[in-house]
Order: structure tokens, then sequence, then C-alpha cells
């Protein structure tokens, strides 16, 4: 997935596959809530535990098909969070990342296992809070289905949803009913954690009515009379070769760094440098005497893709370097980068 993922990435981004990405998380979480089981027929099952119960004890070719098999039957236990991992892997596009995930995600299921042929006179009793184990898998994965609409959804909807989910979950999870005379100690982190996750999505409510700002410092703004101008690189769009061959000439004229940034609405990393990177006070002036252009191919269409090309893109983010009308190569940035290592780029592609 996620190596076939790095090719498909940007057809991954169209809007009708977001969505269709999106209700399938929906439907994985309302399985884990309890309305329905994602599982085989149940004559396959028994079809296939009567071939796991043939099998002998004691060989490793034997261990291995009944382990298989059994993975199969327990499908239920499983299927919701690991059909949600193999598309979280897709839409990353990395091959590392989803070979590391899953496996990990293999040693995570394995492990417990491994502890309780190790302990089970330890374990605790089953019970509800197996429910809330499930509920939390439950909401972590409509957590994802807003995450993937977030790229096409606008800032101040998407805000809507987040403070809906994240005030709505500790209610329904019964964060506000009363505990027991005795509350365990598991009882107080519990309602502690939902209590603080109750306050943020309440905050997030008071973001969507000043009509928008960022989830993740919901405080800012708060007790200034009024927000703060942001600073912000001014950048200048250009859509095709043509616009930038135009550019490069005007800045080798003028003597002048140009900064030629890949960004799609849809990509997660290009908004994380907008935030962390192109909204820097440093990087702002360091960058006056400059002229930042921003390729805006979210279209993906054969202008876009022309482009990308000339440089050898396979998608956004990336940023590259021109000074007199020649890309400083070894300066080039793909993917995420943090503030200080951009200045160290953009200082030695002067």
């Amino acid at each position: 997935a996620g190596y076939f993922g790095e090719n498909l990435q940007i057809l991954f981004q169209t809007p009708w596959v977001l969505v269709v990405f999106s209700l399938v998380f929906v439907a994985l979480a309302f399985s884990m809530f309890g309305y329905y089981e994602i599982q085989l027929p149940a004559s396959l099952q028994g079809k296939i535990a009567r071939i796991s119960n043939k099998q002998e004890g004691g060989h490793l070719i034997s261990v291995a098909i009944m382990g298989f098999l059994s993975a199969l039957i327990v499908g239920p236990c499983v299927a919701p969070p690991l059909a949600g991992a193999l598309i979280y892997i897709g839409q990353t596009g990395d091959a590392l990342l989803g070979g590391v995930s899953l496996f990990v995600m293999s040693l995570g299921m394995g492990a417990p296992l491994l502890a309780i042929g190790a302990g089970v006179s330890k374990l605790p009793k089953a019970g509800g809070w197996m429910d809330n184990v499930k509920y939390v898998f439950g909401i972590l994965m409509l957590a994802v289905a807003i995450w993937l609409l977030d790229r096409i959804i606008s800032p101040v909807v998407s805000l809507a949803l987040w403070a809906t989910l994240f005030s709505f979950s500790p209610i329904a999870m019964g964060v506000l009913n009363s505990i027991t005379n005795t509350p365990t100690p598991w009882q107080r982190i519990f309602k502690s954690i939902g209590l603080l996750v109750l306050a943020y999505g309440i905050l997030l409510w008071g973001l969507v009515a000043r009509g928008g700002g960022d989830m993740f410092a919901p405080l800012s703004g708060y007790g200034s009379g009024a927000q703060s101008e942001q600073v912000h690189i001014k950048f200048e769009k250009i859509k095709s070769n043509a616009d930038l061959d135009q550019i490069l000439l005007r800045a080798k004229a003028s003597n002048q760094m140009v900064m030629l940034d890949f960004y799609a609405d849809w990509c997660i990393s290009c908004k994380e440098l907008e935030r962390f990177v192109f909204s820097n006070t440093e990087v702002v002036n360091a960058m006056k005497n400059s002229i930042a252009l921003q390729a805006d191919v979210t279209e993906n269409d054969e202008i876009d893709k022309a482009l990308m090309a000339r440089f050898n893109i396979i998608g956004p983010p990336g940023i590259l370097f021109f000074k007199n009308g020649i890309e400083s190569r070894g300066q080039r940035i793909v993917g995420e980068i943090n503030a200080q290592g951009y200045l160290e780029h953009f200082n030695n592609a002067k």
C-alpha cells in the first residue's frame, strides 16, 4: 500500500476518493461502536475452524497455518483497525512507513497474546473497560475521517467537525456521569482526560464562532482585543512553465533570488509549511529581497504536470531555489522541513 501509494498519491487526493475513504472510516468507526460487525460469513468461518483443528501441534508449519487461519476467524476484532491502517498508509505514499507500521501493528497484536500466556491469573476481568477501548478506536477512526475531509472542505467547517468530535465524544463515553462513591484511580484518570478533551472541544467551538483560527493554539487571540496580524511570505502565483520563465528572466535582470513552492490544497505537508515555515518571522525577513513563487497544482491538470515534470517533482511539497535563473539543485527541499532548515537551504543557495 505504501509503495504504490507513492505513485497514486495525487490520484488519491481527488475529492471523490477522499469522500469515499472518509465514509469507509465512518463505517469502520460505527463497527467499533457495536452497531454491526465486519467479519467473514459464518459458513466460511466454520470451514476455516475445521481445517485449523486438523493441524498437529509441535510443528512450525502447522503452527503457522493455525495462526493464519485463526487470524481470519478473529477478523471482527482487527478488521476495522487494519483497514484503517491500510487506507492511511496508502494516503501517505511512504513505502517505508507502510512496512514499519504494519510490522509494529503485528507486534502489538502478538505481544498481548504472549503476555496472556505468561500471566493469565493477573489479567483484569472482562467488563466495561473493553467496550471503552473499542469506543476510543472508533473515535480515532472518526478523527481520521475528518483529517481526510480537511483537505477539501473550508477551514470553518473543518473546525466545526473537530469541535463536534472533541466535545460530544467525552459526553457519549459518560465523562459527565457521576462516578461511584469509591472511584478507582483509573476512573479518576479517565474522567480527568475526558474533561480536558471536552474543554478543548468547547475552545474549538469558540474558534468556529469567531470565524476560524488555529486549532493547535485555540487560546491565541483571546484577551488581546483583536487578533494580531500574522506575518507571512507574500507569494506570487504561477501556473505554467511560461509564467516561471518570464519571472526568472525578470529576477535575473534585477539580481534577485527566486523561491518556487509547489503547493496543493490536499497536501497536509504543504499546510504545515504554511503554518510553521512561511509564517516564521525570520523566514519572512530573510525573503524580503527575494521573489517567492507558488505553483498551485491542486487540479493536477496537464499544465501542472508539465511544470512538475520539468523539475522531476512527483508531487508537493517541493521547494526550489533559483539564482541568476538557474536552480540550485543541491538546495532543493522535498517534503517537510522546519524554519531553521529552510533558512539553511535558502542561505546556501544565495
